[in-house]
């Protein structure tokens, strides 16, 4: 046991550590230490350029690095995060541009006098790599650990990025090219996919109706001055249309002129367009269709309840000219609305009537009905057929004949057959105005 105590006490080795060892020992260590730097590079100055941010990783192991870029969700880019991959880069090559290749696979150290290394990266300053320009604005807190025990370096204010607005371009809408309406067209200008103009619902429920007028061609050609055109003018989307009434033998096919569109006065512009309303369409103006004018010359007598019913929205000018327009028709119908009733159409009408004065002449037997027939008969001088009230009146007076009330005020068409004997044209009628 002594023997084996004192050979083992012989034998001991006492291991040194060589410098390769040491060496060995510390890049082992490094391979995990990686100095991270948050950096952006600016290409605004190119067309469609802008700030992009990237990361700089530094392997302390062998002093390579990478960049990586940053992408975030919906960025409009492709996902290769790489843009240099790990590898030692050289920061100053040695002058021999006369030997040296202009085209090499690799770079060795005896073209490079200087590579990249910890030292030559700091926050608030720029190096270039492979000819982009890396603004470093801040970095992880090992970097600053690193760079503190490393170098002494305690300054690590982040620099802050301010991104600048895009410049705003101002969208310049194309000239009208005249297809389809100016709305619809304008579409195309702010959308991929256009959609339809928005309508006017409640415009479009209010009134929706279409008022008429007859407008005239205004031609240098003497055929066109006599064309007559129906223009109807909607009120629930303010779009004309014309249509042209066919007249026989005129040697012009009449038909649809205009289909419905808005019309836009003269002078407007497409930035400021001006369509045609119903105040514009009074009796006497003229009307300008892509080149074609027209001038009313009458109008619908809905035109003229619509807009009384609604008079604060149309100028008293054009209400005015409208019932000017309209009186002498409204004196027309005051007669009918007096003491002279309108006459019966009816033929079942004329035949209630008839047995009614045929039964009240029968309770008066004494009457000479050959008699009052040729009185009337004189008395109808231009034959129509047809007396005032004040004159049957007196011509019953003095041939002793009673007059109901009820049936004079009727005003129905009496017909002559009503008498006995008829007369001898059984075709001929006397009809007596109550």
């Amino acid at each position: 046991m002594a023997l084996y105590g004192v050979n083992r006490r012989k034998f001991l080795h006492i291991h040194q550590t060589s410098a390769l060892d040491l060496k060995i020992s510390i890049t082992i260590n490094q391979i995990k230490l990686v100095l991270c730097f948050y950096a952006t590079w600016d290409d605004t100055g190119s067309m469609f350029g802008e700030n992009r941010p990237y990361v700089i990783h530094y392997y302390l192991a062998d002093g390579t690095l990478e960049v990586r870029e940053v992408h975030k969700p919906n960025d409009g880019r492709d996902p290769f995060p790489v843009l240099i991959k790990r590898q030692r880069l050289p920061k100053t090559f040695v002058d021999n541009k006369n030997t040296f290749p202009s085209c090499v696979l690799e770079i060795s150290d005896q073209e490079v006098l200087e590579w990249y290394t910890a030292k030559d990266f700091a926050v608030g300053k720029s190096t270039t790599l492979l000819g982009r320009t890396f603004f470093i604005y801040d970095c992880d807190e090992f970097t600053r650990n690193f760079y503190c025990d490393k170098f002494g370096i305690t300054d690590f204010q982040p620099v802050e990025i301010k991104k600048q607005p895009p410049e705003e371009i101002p969208q310049v809408i194309p000239p009208y090219n005249g297809f389809g309406t100016l709305e619809d067209s304008l579409q195309n200008c702010f959308s991929l996919c256009p959609k339809p103009p928005r309508k006017h619902v409640i415009k479009m429920l209010e009134n929706d109706h279409e008022v008429l007028y007859q407008v005239a061609l205004e031609s240098p050609n003497p055929e066109d001055r006599k064309r007559r055109f129906i223009l109807s003018y909607s009120l629930s989307d303010d779009m004309i249309s014309i249509y042209e009434p066919p007249v026989r033998n005129s040697g012009i096919i009449g038909g649809k002129y205009l289909r419905k569109t808005r019309v836009a006065k003269p002078g407007s512009t497409t930035e400021n367009a001006t369509y045609y309303q119903t105040s514009d369409l009074t009796i006497g103006a003229t009307v300008e269709v892509f080149g074609h004018r027209f001038v009313v010359t009458d109008a619908d007598e809905y035109v003229l309840n619509y807009m009384e019913s609604k008079a604060e929205r149309f100028p008293a000018a054009s209400l005015q000219s409208l019932r000017e327009h309209f009186r002498p028709r409204q004196v027309d119908k005051e007669p009918a609305n007096s003491d002279i009733p309108t006459l019966g159409t009816s033929k079942q009408e004329l035949d209630e009537l008839t047995a009614q004065v045929q039964e009240e002449l029968k309770l008066h037997k004494y009457l000479n009905n050959k008699n009052i027939q040729e009185v009337f008969l004189q008395c109808d001088k231009d034959g129509s057929g047809i007396l005032d009230k004040a004159k049957f009146l007196a011509i019953c007076d003095s041939l002793s004949v009673p007059t109901n009330a009820c049936l004079v005020h009727k005003g129905m068409m009496v017909p002559q057959h009503l008498f006995d004997p008829p007369i001898s044209d059984p075709h001929l009628e006397a009809r007596f105005l109550a």
